[in-house]
Protein backbone atom coordinates (compact mmCIF):
# COMPACT_ATOMS: atom_id res chain seq x y z
CA UNK A 1 0.00 0.00 0.00
CA UNK A 2 0.80 3.46 -1.08
CA UNK A 3 2.27 5.91 2.08
CA UNK A 4 1.84 8.72 -0.03
CA UNK A 5 -1.81 9.76 -1.44
CA UNK A 6 -2.22 11.80 -4.60
CA UNK A 7 -5.24 14.36 -4.75
CA UNK A 8 -5.74 15.83 -7.86
CA UNK A 9 -7.80 18.53 -8.17
CA UNK A 10 -9.78 20.43 -11.03
CA UNK A 11 -8.41 23.56 -10.08
CA UNK A 12 -4.87 23.29 -10.51
CA UNK A 13 -4.07 22.63 -7.34
CA UNK A 14 -2.50 18.41 -6.03
CA UNK A 15 -3.09 17.49 -2.39
CA UNK A 16 -0.32 15.13 -1.41
CA UNK A 17 -0.82 13.41 1.97
CA UNK A 18 1.48 11.64 4.03
CA UNK A 19 -0.30 8.54 4.94
CA UNK A 20 0.61 6.98 7.76
CA UNK A 21 -1.64 7.90 10.34
CA UNK A 22 -1.23 5.51 12.58
CA UNK A 23 2.29 6.40 13.39
CA UNK A 24 1.58 9.94 13.20
CA UNK A 25 2.91 9.98 9.38
CA UNK A 26 6.73 8.96 10.51
CA UNK A 27 9.01 8.97 7.82
CA UNK A 28 10.35 5.09 6.90
CA UNK A 29 12.79 5.07 3.84
CA UNK A 30 10.01 3.88 1.39
CA UNK A 31 8.18 6.46 2.66
CA UNK A 32 10.83 8.92 1.62
CA UNK A 33 11.59 7.01 -1.95
CA UNK A 34 8.03 7.68 -2.55
CA UNK A 35 7.36 11.20 -1.55
CA UNK A 36 10.65 11.88 -3.49
CA UNK A 37 8.89 10.66 -6.83
CA UNK A 38 5.65 12.13 -6.25
CA UNK A 39 7.36 15.61 -6.07
CA UNK A 40 9.42 14.96 -9.60
CA UNK A 41 6.42 13.53 -11.23
CA UNK A 42 4.42 16.74 -10.40
CA UNK A 43 7.08 18.98 -11.15
CA UNK A 44 6.93 17.59 -14.17
CA UNK A 45 3.05 17.76 -14.78
CA UNK A 46 1.92 20.82 -16.12
CA UNK A 47 -1.42 20.61 -15.40
CA UNK A 48 -0.22 20.91 -11.49
CA UNK A 49 -0.05 24.53 -10.59
CA UNK A 50 0.85 24.26 -7.11
CA UNK A 51 1.06 21.58 -4.06
CA UNK A 52 -0.32 21.38 -0.73
CA UNK A 53 1.38 19.10 1.43
CA UNK A 54 -0.27 17.74 4.54
CA UNK A 55 -0.06 14.27 6.38
CA UNK A 56 -3.44 12.19 7.48
CA UNK A 57 -4.88 11.66 11.23
CA UNK A 58 -3.82 14.71 13.44
CA UNK A 59 -0.36 15.05 12.95
CA UNK A 60 1.60 16.34 10.01
CA UNK A 61 4.76 14.05 10.67
CA UNK A 62 6.61 12.98 13.40
CA UNK A 63 9.55 12.61 11.59
CA UNK A 64 11.91 9.37 11.15
CA UNK A 65 9.83 6.17 12.40
CA UNK A 66 12.21 5.14 15.20
CA UNK A 67 11.01 0.95 14.89
CA UNK A 68 12.43 1.36 11.24
CA UNK A 69 15.66 2.67 12.96
CA UNK A 70 15.82 0.09 15.48
CA UNK A 71 15.33 -2.84 13.23
CA UNK A 72 17.77 -1.54 10.76
CA UNK A 73 20.17 -0.99 13.10
CA UNK A 74 19.32 -4.55 14.70
CA UNK A 75 19.97 -5.87 10.72
CA UNK A 76 23.21 -4.55 10.50
CA UNK A 77 21.63 -2.46 7.53
CA UNK A 78 23.06 0.96 9.20
CA UNK A 79 26.14 -0.69 9.81
CA UNK A 80 29.81 1.41 8.44
CA UNK A 81 29.57 4.51 7.87
CA UNK A 82 28.58 4.04 4.21
CA UNK A 83 25.18 2.41 4.35
CA UNK A 84 24.32 5.14 7.33
CA UNK A 85 25.33 7.76 4.95
CA UNK A 86 23.23 6.30 1.95
CA UNK A 87 20.00 6.64 4.13
CA UNK A 88 20.79 9.72 5.49
CA UNK A 89 21.26 11.33 1.78
CA UNK A 90 17.91 10.03 0.89
CA UNK A 91 16.19 11.69 3.95
CA UNK A 92 18.20 14.67 3.65
CA UNK A 93 17.52 14.86 -0.50
CA UNK A 94 13.82 15.42 0.44
CA UNK A 95 14.64 19.34 0.92
CA UNK A 96 16.40 19.76 -1.96
CA UNK A 97 13.60 18.30 -4.17
CA UNK A 98 10.88 20.34 -2.68
CA UNK A 99 13.10 23.16 -3.71
CA UNK A 100 13.60 22.10 -6.85
CA UNK A 101 10.04 21.28 -7.43
CA UNK A 102 8.39 23.48 -10.17
CA UNK A 103 5.44 24.48 -8.39
CA UNK A 104 4.90 26.41 -4.81
CA UNK A 105 4.18 23.80 -2.39
CA UNK A 106 2.18 25.07 0.92
CA UNK A 107 2.36 22.81 4.21
CA UNK A 108 -0.74 22.70 5.82
CA UNK A 109 0.62 21.59 9.18
CA UNK A 110 -1.89 19.44 11.64
CA UNK A 111 -0.87 18.23 14.53
CA UNK A 112 2.81 17.08 15.42
CA UNK A 113 5.54 18.51 12.88
CA UNK A 114 8.83 16.88 14.42
CA UNK A 115 12.59 16.03 13.54
CA UNK A 116 12.26 15.70 9.95
CA UNK A 117 8.20 16.45 10.11
CA UNK A 118 9.68 20.16 10.30
CA UNK A 119 12.25 19.59 8.11
CA UNK A 120 9.62 19.34 5.23
CA UNK A 121 7.54 21.39 6.97
CA UNK A 122 10.14 24.39 6.25
CA UNK A 123 10.85 22.97 3.00
CA UNK A 124 7.84 24.18 1.74
CA UNK A 125 7.20 27.57 0.56
CA UNK A 126 4.89 28.45 2.86
CA UNK A 127 3.18 27.34 6.10
CA UNK A 128 0.05 27.36 7.47
CA UNK A 129 -1.23 25.45 11.19
CA UNK A 130 -3.92 24.29 12.47
CA UNK A 131 -4.46 25.38 16.06
CA UNK A 132 -3.08 21.70 17.64
CA UNK A 133 0.28 22.10 15.18
CA UNK A 134 3.29 21.55 17.11
CA UNK A 135 6.99 21.99 16.36
CA UNK A 136 10.20 20.85 17.09
CA UNK A 137 13.77 19.76 16.61
CA UNK A 138 13.29 16.08 17.47
CA UNK A 139 16.84 14.97 16.78
CA UNK A 140 19.07 16.14 19.73
CA UNK A 141 16.24 14.78 21.71
CA UNK A 142 17.35 11.11 20.54
CA UNK A 143 20.95 11.80 20.93
CA UNK A 144 21.56 12.69 17.36
CA UNK A 145 22.68 16.50 15.93
CA UNK A 146 19.76 19.39 16.48
CA UNK A 147 20.86 19.91 12.59
CA UNK A 148 19.42 17.85 10.27
CA UNK A 149 17.67 17.40 7.08
CA UNK A 150 18.39 21.09 6.01
CA UNK A 151 16.84 22.06 9.06
CA UNK A 152 20.33 24.07 10.18
CA UNK A 153 20.17 26.19 6.93
CA UNK A 154 16.00 26.98 6.68
CA UNK A 155 14.75 27.03 10.65
CA UNK A 156 17.49 30.32 11.27
CA UNK A 157 16.18 31.94 7.34
CA UNK A 158 12.31 31.79 8.85
CA UNK A 159 12.81 32.57 12.46
CA UNK A 160 16.05 34.24 12.78
CA UNK A 161 19.09 32.48 14.76
CA UNK A 162 18.01 33.31 18.26
CA UNK A 163 15.09 31.13 18.27
CA UNK A 164 16.45 28.73 15.62
CA UNK A 165 19.66 27.79 17.84
CA UNK A 166 17.60 27.87 20.82
CA UNK A 167 15.16 24.94 19.45
CA UNK A 168 18.19 22.58 17.45
CA UNK A 169 19.76 22.72 20.83
CA UNK A 170 16.82 22.14 23.14
CA UNK A 171 14.57 19.98 20.88
CA UNK A 172 11.68 21.89 23.19
CA UNK A 173 7.98 22.17 21.73
CA UNK A 174 7.05 24.94 19.88
CA UNK A 175 3.06 25.82 20.05
CA UNK A 176 1.04 27.11 16.79
CA UNK A 177 0.95 30.29 18.52
CA UNK A 178 4.73 31.06 19.09
CA UNK A 179 5.14 29.78 15.20
CA UNK A 180 2.77 31.97 14.00
CA UNK A 181 4.35 34.85 16.36
CA UNK A 182 7.94 34.31 15.20
CA UNK A 183 7.33 33.92 11.33
CA UNK A 184 7.40 29.86 11.62
CA UNK A 185 4.09 29.82 10.02
CA UNK A 186 1.67 32.73 7.82
CA UNK A 187 -1.11 32.08 10.04
CA UNK A 188 -3.06 29.70 12.37
CA UNK A 189 -6.61 28.95 11.71
CA UNK A 190 -8.95 26.19 13.35
CA UNK A 191 -8.41 22.36 13.67
CA UNK A 192 -10.07 20.72 10.56
CA UNK A 193 -9.50 23.61 8.52
CA UNK A 194 -5.70 23.91 8.05
CA UNK A 195 -5.88 22.18 4.31
CA UNK A 196 -8.61 24.19 3.15
CA UNK A 197 -6.64 27.20 4.47
CA UNK A 198 -3.53 26.06 2.57
CA UNK A 199 -5.51 25.21 -1.03
CA UNK A 200 -7.27 28.86 -0.85
CA UNK A 201 -3.49 30.42 -0.62
CA UNK A 202 -2.76 28.10 -3.49
CA UNK A 203 -4.99 28.76 -5.69
CA UNK A 204 -4.48 32.48 -5.03
CA UNK A 205 -0.74 31.43 -6.48
CA UNK A 206 -2.28 29.38 -9.36
CA UNK A 207 -4.05 32.20 -9.89
CA UNK A 208 -0.81 33.85 -11.83
CA UNK A 209 0.96 32.80 -14.82
CA UNK A 210 2.71 29.69 -14.82
CA UNK A 211 6.09 30.63 -15.93
CA UNK A 212 5.75 33.94 -13.65
CA UNK A 213 5.36 32.02 -10.97
CA UNK A 214 7.85 28.86 -11.45
CA UNK A 215 10.59 32.15 -12.17
CA UNK A 216 8.81 33.62 -8.61
CA UNK A 217 9.77 30.46 -6.72
CA UNK A 218 12.97 30.51 -8.51
CA UNK A 219 14.35 33.78 -7.81
CA UNK A 220 13.20 34.07 -4.61
CA UNK A 221 15.46 31.47 -3.21
CA UNK A 222 18.37 32.22 -5.04
CA UNK A 223 17.83 35.63 -3.84
CA UNK A 224 17.77 34.59 -0.11
CA UNK A 225 21.52 33.73 -0.62
CA UNK A 226 22.60 36.14 -2.88
CA UNK A 227 25.94 38.31 -1.85
CA UNK A 228 25.22 41.22 -3.25
CA UNK A 229 21.72 43.49 -4.22
CA UNK A 230 23.59 43.81 -7.47
CA UNK A 231 23.71 40.00 -7.95
CA UNK A 232 20.25 39.86 -7.00
CA UNK A 233 18.83 42.32 -9.45
CA UNK A 234 21.00 40.87 -12.75
CA UNK A 235 19.03 37.86 -11.47
CA UNK A 236 15.37 39.85 -11.51
CA UNK A 237 16.39 41.57 -15.05
CA UNK A 238 16.82 38.65 -16.43
CA UNK A 239 14.22 36.56 -15.21
CA UNK A 240 11.93 39.48 -16.00
CA UNK A 241 12.97 39.98 -19.27
CA UNK A 242 11.98 36.26 -20.16
CA UNK A 243 9.15 36.47 -18.73
CA UNK A 244 7.91 39.63 -21.44
CA UNK A 245 8.58 36.66 -23.91
CA UNK A 246 5.53 34.58 -23.20
CA UNK A 247 2.20 34.79 -24.04
CA UNK A 248 0.82 34.54 -21.22
CA UNK A 249 2.58 37.68 -20.04
CA UNK A 250 0.68 39.41 -22.83
CA UNK A 251 -2.60 37.72 -21.63
CA UNK A 252 -2.39 38.72 -18.37
CA UNK A 253 -1.50 42.61 -19.45
CA UNK A 254 -4.65 42.09 -21.77
CA UNK A 255 -7.17 40.49 -19.19
CA UNK A 256 -6.16 43.65 -16.97
CA UNK A 257 -6.98 46.64 -19.38
CA UNK A 258 -10.19 44.66 -20.39
CA UNK A 259 -10.90 43.72 -17.18
CA UNK A 260 -11.21 40.14 -17.32
CA UNK A 261 -10.03 37.12 -15.56
CA UNK A 262 -7.01 36.02 -17.50
CA UNK A 263 -6.89 32.77 -19.81
CA UNK A 264 -3.45 31.41 -19.18
CA UNK A 265 -1.91 28.56 -21.54
CA UNK A 266 1.22 28.12 -20.06
CA UNK A 267 3.14 29.34 -22.75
Amino acid sequence: MSDVRIEPRDDGITVVTLDRPERLNAMTLELVHELDDVFARLSADDSCRAIVLTGAGRGFCSGHDLGELQDSEAEGELAGVPAGMHVQEAFASLATRMRDTAHPIVAAVNGPAAGGGLALALAADTRVAAASARFNAAFVRIGLSGCDMGVSYLLPRVVGPTLAFEMMLTGRLVDAPEAEKHGLVLRVVPDGEVVAAAVELAEQTAANTPFGIRMTKQVMWANLDAPSLETALALENRTQILCTQTADQREAITAFVERRPPRFEGR
